[in-house]
């Protein structure tokens, strides 16, 4: 049996993934002119990224309680191969830090009705969110399947 240590990376990038459709399905449907379906998915989207936030950090304190670790490593012997990752994790993480903020103004803005600023902030925060969310499954797949063979077992 699986514990929620090995469990949870999968969870996570399930629900980066998530996030990612909500956001373009969210942007598809503002471009059609389906504010009230607009509004509920990016509503959903909030919410599975909020879920994601709470699993992330139950795994890191999971991960640190069963390991001594603080994250798991990413131990691909290829130079040019941990360069990406690493490229890829740092961008990662610190657009990831201001996607809580972003996606809070932009949706008081767009539940107060206040459309320009709405849409002012919605040009920075969906690039961001939806780059955060795609490059959260780069960084699982990258750490958890294509490089897992080099990778210490936990």
């Amino acid at each position: 049996m699986e514990t929620a240590v090995e469990v949870l990376p999968h969870v996570n990038a399930t629900l980066n993934a998530t996030a990612a459709l909500l956001l373009l399905r969210g942007y598809w449907l503002i471009k059609r002119g389906q504010e009230h379906a607009h509004i509920r998915t990016m509503l959903s989207c909030f919410g599975v990224s909020v879920l994601f936030l709470v699993c992330y950090l139950v795994y890191h304190q999971l991960l640190y309680a069963v390991t001594g670790q603080r994250g798991k490593p990413f131990t691909s012997p290829v130079w040019l191969i941990r360069q990406v990752y690493f490229g890829v994790l740092i961008s990662h993480v610190l657009l990831a830090v201001t996607v809580p903020f972003l996606a809070g103004i932009t949706i008081y803005h767009g539940l107060r009705n206040q459309r320009k600023v709405h849409r002012r902030w919605a040009r920075w925060t969906f690039p961001i969110w939806l780059y955060v969310s795609v490059t959260g499954v780069v960084v699982y797949l990258m750490l958890y399947h294509l490089f897992a063979a080099a990778a210490v077992p936990l």
